[in-house]
């Protein structure tokens, strides 16, 4: 049977929410070999184990790793590279939200955290990635050298709307695609490919409580103004994430790939 991927990937943020769910479409569609990294190892591996039931034939590596911690990133990708024997695709996932407070209202260290985590991790993940891609065989337009997907956000195209401030978490996503744009011009040449994916709300389980708690709230307005008029699964963000990573998006690159239910055309 022909999959629609093939070979090995790396995936951030993988123990819950869209990491998860990525991991799980990678393996239906034809990834052999998975390093999944995450802060919290002990849900990593309860979400990897479950994994590794369902899909029996597919190589799992664990990897405990803070993106803000520069070691940590540089040991974990290595360690897949090595296991694996080359990295064709990676998906830059891990990210917080913050409190979305008002500017003059936000602590230092609060904004510097949602930075470190969303915009910093992901730039030391690339690093890593391009550093290992870029000595590999390049196996043609279709696949290239491999395949980068960061995930930014809605809020990294558009600004935060209804009283919702969360300046912090959008400046960090318009960095990612900053970045993202910035490394695929750099890197497009040599056949890596690294493009960004967008999406808009998501239907996790911290977001569905928060919306369960105050129907009133801003998220709900907001939701009320998406022209399809829901939540997106994340299963449904998992599925354009392997449309980006397969060679059905060969000519897709530096894009910023919005998967927002319409909300952004307003």
């Amino acid at each position: 049977m022909t999959t629609l991927l093939r070979g090995s990937a790396f995936i951030t943020g993988a123990a819950s929410g869209i990491g998860q769910y990525t991991a799980i479409a990678f393996a239906q569609h034809g990834v052999t070999k998975l390093a999944l990294a995450d802060v919290n190892l002990k849900a990593l591996e309860e979400s990897n184990a479950v994994l590794k039931e369902r899909f029996p034939d597919v190589q799992i590596l664990s990897l405990h790793m803070d993106v803000r911690n520069a070691a940590q990133v540089k040991e974990g990708i290595a360690k897949a590279a090595a296991e694996f024997g080359r990295l064709d695709i990676a998906v830059n996932n891990a990210g917080i939200g913050g409190s979305g407070r008002q500017t003059h209202e936000i602590e230092d260290d609060e904004w510097m955290r949602v930075v470190d985590v969303n915009l910093q991790g992901v730039y030391r993940c690339q690093k890593e990635e391009l550093g290992v891609m870029v000595k590999q065989e390049d196996l043609g337009p279709r696949d290239g050298r491999g395949r980068i997907i960061n995930v930014a956000s809605m809020l990294g195209v558009v600004a935060p709307c209804n009283n919702q401030h969360h300046t912090a978490y959008s400046t960090s996503k318009h960095g990612v695609i900053g970045l993202t744009k910035g490394d695929a011009n750099s890197y497009g040449g040599v056949g890596i490919r690294i493009n960004a994916i967008c999406p808009g709300y998501v239907a996790t389980p911290l977001l569905l409580q928060s919306m369960s708690a105050d129907p009133d709230a801003p998220l709900s307005k907001d939701l009320a103004r998406t022209p399809l008029g829901r939540l997106a699964t994340m299963d449904e963000i998992a599925d354009s994430i392997v449309l980006m990573a397969s060679p059905m998006s060969s000519f897709m690159q530096g894009a910023s790939m919005v998967v927002d239910g319409g909300f952004t055309t307003n």
